[in-house]
Formats: structure tokens, sequence, C-alpha cells
């Protein structure tokens, strides 16, 4: 027997365990994490089920199919198109009321779908039960009890997807509607799991009609017929219609009000003791999403993490840079005992290995800061914080759901700009790509353990951790300034589904951390290897070729030209000018590169920084230049990656450029109110 072939789309709202589910088919190891926005396009994965070629499509998690944000686009051109059989609705068991909305919505698009009710046992702790024969009489679709984090009812799952494909063959819907009488002369109750009042579903009827008459091959004429009703300006443009003179299309807040009021009705049915036993997740958010105590808790929490960021990866770190420079002077050694041209051996001892060395030392902080991380969004906490800064946001513009790329920006800027999809319209999403860049990615982290340790002493994580609440405030007055100087702009609500906070998964955690750890291992073998020999090419050559005199480099005379640019800074050191200047490639290249520019070897041990801090206190460079140094490092342009991001989501060069000189003009005003304000103390 040949294989046949279905095609199944899995979508849900956002922290459903949509892609936990599609990962437990598939194998694939995709980042769950716990907060909306981060699917931002549909991911593929294929297995064999049975006789069946099973693809597999994981679209971006979505509360509603309405079409506003760049997740509802997706999901819903890709759901009306041919490539999709059947549709696997996956719904969070435990916030069952709201996810429904959705399920309403695709059944009405006429295509076969499966309800897989996922995290049944945060149901059962709650002290609920639902009727799972009566909700599919209900709805008219098969229902599944799953649990994507114990994978269990997979099968089955994937059993009642592949015998409902046949979109004729519907599950017969039963209603019961209390007395509640209809003059409607079709009996919709039985066809269809939605039926609206017969104001509507008169209205519903005349579109149709139309509609039939003129696209007479559509594809679910009552489902066009909806959208037109509720004023779509998509299916409208698309499929223009003669109406009678006076029709209004504009119920799509009534549409919406009956859908709930079904939703409610459907509740009422088939959940028992729903009000009995309280969450225990409403009493710990009573706390950490209040309006006064939410922030505060944040910030401290974030201070643990650097807390242990700074002690338990200092300690590992330690170790690190031991091997780094065990690694150095045995190759160092052995490139004289074979008597290597020494230029050569300045490009491999002083240029490679100290260059990505002075990375790789990081690696244990970059460890905990992820793992920390991890924790708190697989927990549930990082979706409050969205919640809680909603108010704040909104008074400069943004809705809160922006706050979710911005914290997003804490791990890496690349996703967070990308994360910026999930916002309703272009306007807001360019401004919220104009701040996320200000947030403290973990590239900038190597530079303030750096120069925090080396100037700042006892006080090294107290600087450090300032950079990320001065970045976040950075973030949020630029976006205040934006937003006075052009009012009038659509600003949206914050809709999110805060998770019910669980025991983060041992596997998920896993699995962020090491593509986090392979990605800034794989950065430091790429980007930051050819950037150290591009740095050492410009320190060890000048005019007259190559040299020992770092001062007669091209280097040297690059920074020298731009050096009174940072002058007003406390940053007039032509060898920190160029480091910053190598950062752009990628932050963590500063630090390489003042490994190369002050001839460093292992400048991440005690005794490098030690010795450069002497370098540059020499020069009178103090711990009042190293703070704005860290400043500048923290709010100036992003590296290329991050800058390609934002060319690829903004679609405009024009809008690219703009970001590069902002952000740099940013960092440079910051940079220079606080030397100029610490000079005269």
């Amino acid at each position: 027997m040949s294989d046949k072939y279905l095609n199944v789309a899995f979508i849900g709202n956002p922290n459903c365990g949509k892609t936990t589910l599609f990962n437990a088919y598939t194998g694939a190891n995709l980042k769950v994490a716990n907060w909306p926005g981060v699917t931002v396009e549909k991911v593929e994965g294929s297995f064999k089920f049975q006789d069946y070629k099973m693809k597999l499509v994981d679209l971006p998690g979505t509360y509603s199919l309405t079409s506003y944000t760049m997740e509802e686009k997706v999901s819903r051109e890709y759901i009306l198109s041919d490539a999709v059989d059947v549709i696997i609705d996956v719904a969070d068991a435990s916030a069952l009321e709201r996810n429904l909305y959705l399920t309403l919505q695709l059944i009405e698009l006429g295509k076969p779908v499966v309800l897989a009710l996922n995290m049944m046992d945060i149901v059962e702790k709650r002290g609920m039960e639902i009727d799972l024969h009566r909700l599919p009489e209900m709805l008219g679709i098969p229902v599944v009890p799953v649990s994507a984090r114990k994978r269990r009812g997979l099968d089955i799952l994937m059993h009642a997807a592949v015998h409902h494909q046949d979109p004729s063959e519907k599950t017969p819907v039963i209603h019961h509607h209390g007395n509640r009488q209809s003059r409607h002369p079709h009996d919709h109750h039985r066809e269809f799991a939605m039926v609206y009042s017969d104001e509507i579903e008169d209205k519903i009827d005349v579109i149709k009609d139309r509609l039939k008459e003129k696209y007479p091959d559509m594809f679910n004429h009552r489902w066009h017929a909806l959208k037109i009703l509720e004023g779509d300006e998509e299916i409208t443009k698309k499929y223009p219609i003669e109406l009678p003179e006076g029709f209004v299309c504009n119920y799509e807040q009534q549409i919406i009000n009956e859908k709930y009021d079904f939703i409610e009705e459907i509740m009422d049915e088939v959940v028992v003791h729903r009000e009995e036993k309280a969450a225990a997740t409403d009493r710990v958010d009573a706390i950490l999403t209040n309006q006064w105590l939410g922030l505060p808790i944040f910030l401290v929490i974030m201070g643990v993490v650097f807390f242990l960021t700074f002690t338990i990866g200092d300690w590992l770190k330690d170790y690190m840079a031991l091997f780094i420079e065990f690694l150095s002077d045995q190759a160092g050694t052995a490139l004289e005992s074979m008597a290597v041209n020494p230029a050569l051996t300045s490009l491999i001892v002083d240029g490679i290995i100290s260059g990505v060395g002075g990375i790789l030392t990081f690696l244990p902080n970059i460890f905990i800061l992820f793992l920390a991380l991890a924790f708190l969004e697989d927990s549930g906490y990082m979706a409050r914080v969205a919640y809680v800064m909603d108010g704040l946001m909104g008074k400069v513009g943004l809705s809160g759901r922006a706050f979710i790329p911005m914290i997003l920006g804490f791990g890496c800027t690349v996703p967070a700009i990308m994360a910026s999809r999930a916002l309703e319209n272009r306007h807001d999403r360019l401004r919220t790509m104009l701040v996320t860049p200000f947030m403290s990615c973990s590239a900038r982290l190597p530079i303030y353990l750096l120069f925090s340790q080396a100037f700042f002493g006892k006080n090294a994580m107290i600087a450090a951790y300032s950079m990320y609440v001065l970045g976040l405030a950075v973030a949020i007055l630029v976006a205040y300034v934006v937003h006075l100087a052009d009012r009038g702009k659509s600003q949206y609500n914050l809709l999110i589904e805060l998770p019910e906070y669980k025991a983060p998964s041992a596997r998920t955690i896993a699995i962020y951390v090491w593509e986090k750890v392979k990605d800034y291992l794989t950065k430091a073998g790429t980007t930051i290897f050819i950037a150290s020999i591009i740095m050492w090419f410009l320190l060890n050559f000048g005019t007259g070729g190559y040299t020992t005199e770092i001062q007669q480099s091209f280097g040297a005379a690059i920074g020298k030209v731009i050096v009174p640019l940072f002058v007003p800074a406390g940053l007039g050191y032509w060898q920190i000018v160029v480091a910053l200047i190598a950062g752009i490639s990628a932050k963590e290249v500063v630090v390489s590169s003042c490994s190369v520019l002050f001839g460093i070897g292992n400048i991440t041990s005690g005794e490098g920084m030690a010795a450069l801090g002497a370098m540059l206190g020499d020069v009178g460079f103090g711990s009042l230049n190293a703070y704005c140094l860290m400043v500048f490092a923290l709010l100036y342009t992003p590296c290329i990656a991050a800058l390609s991001t934002i060319r690829r989501e903004s679609n405009s060069w024009k809008w690219t450029g703009l970001c590069i000189v902002f952000q740099f003009g940013i960092a440079w005003i910051a940079s220079v109110l606080i030397f100029q304000i610490g000079s005269l103390f």
C-alpha cells in the first residue's frame, strides 16, 4: 500500500502548549517561550502515522482570526489555503472560556477541525471537570484530551485528525439553548455550532445570496458573509458585492458579543465546579501583578539573577581564564620552538587566542544568565511582567504587548526585533524596533563584567546591574518622547493570556539554554574570530607594512581621527574608540579588541583586569570613564545581525539608517551628560 499524505495545521492561543505538542510529534527542538508573540512564522515538521505521511505546521499563537496582527494574518492566510487538510486547535483546558473564541472562528471556516484539550492536569488540580461527551455535541467537532508535556493522548489525537479529514462528514450538533425560540426560516441550530440572533442571521442570508450569485465557486459563502458583515477590509476588497440601499456592515462587536454569550452557555453546560476552587495562580498574581508592587518585585528578581550571574559565574570564569592562559602559553611556546614567523605567531596568540579566548571566558556568566531567564520564562512569570508594564507602556503610546519584544531583548536583540511582528500595526512595530535595541542583550554582558570588575571592585555587580535598569529607562523615555512628537496615532490595549504557574520543565530549559550557548559559541567561532583577525591586522600593519609599534598602525590612525568626537563623553582614547567601532560587528568584540589593543593576553583574568585598570589609569581613565563606556556600549548602534533584522522587518533602508544614527546619538548624549555631570563632583 502506498503512503497517503495529510497536511495538519496546529493553531491555538499563546501559551496553550501548541509548540510543545508540535515538538512531541516532530521531535523539533524549538524554543518554547512562556509569553505571546514568539512564534511569528509557521514552522514545518513531518512524521509517519499508520499509512499516512503527516506534514505538520506550527502556526503563530493567536487569539483570533480577525487579521489585525501579523500572527493573525499568517495563520488565517495559511488556513484558508488549500495546503491544510485538517486543523488541530490546541486549547488550554484550564482557560477554556477564552480559548473557545478562536475555536468558534475556526469551526466557521468550514474546514475539518479537531479540538485538542491540553493541560487537563491543571483542570483537575483546580477541582474542575470537563464533560467530554457534551462538549463535542455543542461544537460539532471531535474533542481529544491530551498532555503535551507528558506526551499523553498523542496517537488518539492524530487518529481523530486522520478520520475527520472529510469536511462532508460532520459531527452532529446538539443544542438545547433553554427556552430560546427562533423565528428564522432555516434550522441553523442543527447545521452550525455558532448560530446568531435572527437579525444577524437574516443579514448573513442576504449577503450569502449575493455572494453565491457573483462568486458561485467560493469556498464557504457563510464565512465570507460573516466577514463582510463584520466590515473585514481584506474580504470586502477581495469580494466586492452590491448590497441593498441602507444595508449596514458594522456588526463586528455584536457578533463578538454573541460568540461570548454562546461560550458562556458552553461553559455552564460542560464545566463542573469551575467556581468552587480558586487557583493558586490568582493568589500569587495578587502580589506579582499588583499595581504598586509588580515593578519593584521584577527589579528585585532581576537583581537576584545578576547576583547569581556574578557570584557563581565569576567563580567558574576564573577556571576558564586559567585554561585560556595555559592554551595561549603553550601555543606561543610551540610556535617559537618551530621558528614560526613572528607575525604569524602574533596573529595566532595575540589575535585569535586572545580575542576569541577572552570571550569564551565569559561563557559561565552567560550560561547562568540564560539559565535564570529560562527558569523565569517557563515558570510563567515573564508574561506577568508584560502585564505589569501595560499601564506604563500605555503612557508612552504603546501597549503592554510592545514590552514583550523588549523583555526578549535581555537575551538577544535579533529575536526581540522579530517579535515586534506581534504588534497590531506597522507604526507601532517601527517604534518598538527603534527602542528595543536599548535593552541590554547578553552580548553586552562581557563588556560590563570586564570594566565593572576592573574599575568598581566590590561594587561591580551594582554597576553592571544598573546598565539593565538604565537601558529599560532609556527605552521607555525615548518611546515617550517619540509619542509626544507623534500624537494621534492608533493605540491598542494589551490582550494577553497569563499562563498557569508551573514547575519549569528541565527539557524546555535545557533546550533554551543550549540554543543560546550554541549561538554564543557559534558567534565566537565566526564573527568574533573574523573580527579578531581584522583587528589584529589593523593594529599590526601600517603604511610601512608589519609593525610592532601600535601607534604606527592603521587602527591607531583611524582611532585618532575619530577620537575628538568621544572626548566630551570621557572616551577620548583612540584604543577605546577603535574597540567600540569593532563592537558593531558583535558587541562581545569590544572585549576581544581591548585584549589586542592593550596587549593583555588574558584580559578577563584577575591579573588581566588589574593590568587593564592600571594601564588605563595611567592615562587618566578612571571609574567615571569606565561607567560612561558601559553606558555607550549599552545604547549605541546594535550589532550587524540586529541591523540586518531591522532592515528585513521594516523593509526599509531609510528606517535602518535612521535607527543607526538615532541610537548612536542617544548613546553619545547619555554618555556626555553622565561624564560632564559626574566631573563636577
